[in-house]
């Protein structure tokens, strides 16, 4: 019994029990040398005394043995019986399965590894939630951010887990401040006042995003005074860096601040000291783009036409900087913040997810931060430079290499990356990931579920993405030639989208292959590119059985659906 109101039953009596108080050691200790601690019965100030039961059995080769503890924890009957226990594991099996299994991807045999991560990561991101909040950690970080809450949101949306979603910004609205600044993170405490930048834009963008997976008028309706008040807010930030003080006069990076967000530490890189990072601006002009978007879609027109404006002078003015930073650092890469002119290819992902900025980022400063970091990666990866750690963020890049048409660079770091789930059957990852599993150093929260929202969103890039610049869809971009001759090929059945659900069919065909697009879903005004992976010279072209001239060397561009496409190569 533990503090006389929670009785843990055992499916079978042990032959002894022991437990200590923390002074006395941890029972790992005494496990370790084989013994167990003399008491019974222990009471502790710290609440942090620890107790094992022992079991000795004589196994045969290929018999098991099972024992099963009955722990009391919400709403489960606290006398449930040993009987009871296959009947209550087989309803919890069911209720994951229902909760993750809500789009039907099936990929041969050589990637299920890949689905059955994402899906477990869904389900980890849904067991470490407290309530309505979102959190990245039940341990360390057991804090509801809105950077992690966004972004997170956004990976549950695009496997249609919409309630959670709707619970979490619905409580997040509650603790905006009446300027309408959002907070960097809310926990039991309530808002937590440290400014934080990037904030009100991750806001904003997930106030859209769950629209335009959920078609939720009314709910956007009963919150704009939050969103038109966190939008706002993003006026006064940039009014803060476009006084006299800060106009671009000189040849020195400091002009590079005019007309951005300022400083801050919401970048974990500069917790030490506040910098004007880019990873803030960006978010905040996701912010604008959605703010403006999100006024049009209620018919609110003057907050649409001030948005519109405060949009696109705050993008002149982001570009501007990064093309300052640039030069004034003397650097051939896109810097992580004014200051430093830092090289953060991780940081900078978020300007093609969710920012959708590589049509307006500079070139060929973009190309170069991501070749470095590829080049950097195989070289950590082969042996041939020494590494202490790394923060699996990295694997948003894995997205950023689809969104640059670079899908085998992406695979790399996807089988990089899948080793270092810790333990490997569990599917997850630690915050942070050492060369050995067994050093005893910091590793954040494990299972750590920013990284793994990182983690579905950038493999949700592989089956589909939306280009918002160009209003487009791209389907099949990140897929493996592999995976496509393989066994049935690759088949998703209602994956969301900006455009309603998604469903094809691709599958190798002699010296090519065919796929499958099916209707339902409503067609953007920029199109669908079909990324059809097929490689050489001649490539012949058919769409519903008719020859086809919309192509080129990487996509059919199709202007109606449903539709069958044949592509299949000379060589």
């Amino acid at each position: 019994m533990v503090n006389d109101e929670k009785v843990i039953r055992f499916s079978a009596p042990p032959e002894a029990f022991g437990a200590a108080a923390f002074a006395e050691g941890d029972i790992s200790s005494f496990i370790g040398k084989g013994l167990l601690p003399e008491g019974q019965t222990v009471a502790d100030d710290r609440a942090l005394a620890s107790g094992a039961a022992r079991y000795s059995w004589r196994l045969q080769p290929g018999e098991s043995r099972q024992v099963s503890l009955i722990i009391p924890f919400g709403a489960h009957d606290p006398g449930a019986a040993a009987a009871d226990i296959p009947r209550l594991r087989k309803d919890v099996e069911a209720f994951w399965r229902g909760k993750i299994s809500t789009v039907s991807i099936h990929l041969p045999a050589s990637a299920q590894e890949v689905m059955k991560t994402l899906q477990a990561n869904l389900a980890w991101i849904l067991i470490n939630r407290d309530s309505a909040g979102i959190q990245p950690g039940s341990r360390s970080y057991e804090r509801s951010w809105i950077r992690d809450g966004a972004l997170t949101s956004a990976a549950l949306l695009r496997f249609n887990i919409r309630r959670e979603v709707r619970d979490f910004l619905d409580w997040y609205s509650r603790h905006l401040y009446p300027s309408g600044k959002v907070p960097c993170v809310v926990d039991r405490r309530g808002a937590d006042p440290v400014p934080e930048n990037d904030s009100n834009g991750e806001y904003l963008f997930a106030m859209r995003q769950y629209f335009l997976f959920s078609a939720d008028t009314a709910f956007i309706r009963a919150r704009y005074p939050a969103i038109r008040a966190a939008a706002a807010w993003l006026d006064s930030l940039t009014a803060r860096r476009m006084t006299s003080r800060y106009l671009p006069v000189g040849e020195d990076s400091s002009d590079a601040f005019y007309g951005l967000v300022p400083e801050s530490i919401s970048h974990e890189g500069y917790s030490a000291k506040p910098m004007h990072s880019y990873w803030d601006n960006f978010f905040t002009l996701r912010g604008y783009n959605d703010a403006v978007e999100l006024a049009r879609l209620l018919g609110q027109t003057a907050d649409e036409k001030w948005l519109r404006r405060s949009r696109d002078r705050f993008r002149e003015n982001l570009l501007a900087s990064l093309e300052r930073a640039i030069r004034y650092k003397k650097i051939d890469y896109l810097p992580g913040c004014v200051e430093l002119g830092d090289f953060d290819p991780t940081s900078t992902a978020i300007a093609l997810y969710p920012g959708n900025l590589a049509d307006l980022l500079p070139q060929p400063q973009l190309n170069n931060t991501f070749d470095r970091y590829y080049d950097f990666f195989t070289r950590r990866r082969d042996g041939l430079i020494h590494w202490r750690d790394y923060t699996p963020y990295e694997v948003r890049t894995i997205g950023a290499f689809i969104r640059l048409g670079q899908p085998e660079r992406a695979h790399a770091l996807l089988d990089f990356f899948m080793q270092d789930r810790r333990p490997p059957g569990w599917r997850h990852w630690a915050e942070v990931v050492w060369p050995d599993p067994k050093t005893p150093r910091f590793i954040g929260d494990m299972p750590h579920t920013w990284v793994g929202s990182d983690f579905i969103n950038s493999v949700r890039t592989m089956f589909l993405y939306e280009e918002e610049h160009r209003d487009a869809l791209v389907i099949g971009a990140g897929l493996r030639r592999e995976w496509i001759s393989e066994g049935e090929g690759v088949r998703v059945e209602g994956l969301p989208s900006y455009y309603g659900p998604v469903s094809y069919h691709y599958i190798g065909k002699g010296n090519g292959c065919r796929i499958e697009i099916s209707g339902g879903l409503r067609l953007p005004p920029g199109g669908i590119e079909v990324v059809h992976h097929q490689a050489g010279r001649n490539l012949k072209v058919t769409v519903n059985g008719r020859s086809w001239r919309e192509f080129d060397a990487s996509a059919v561009r199709l202007r109606s659906l449903p539709a069958v496409i044949e592509v299949s190569t000379g060589d």
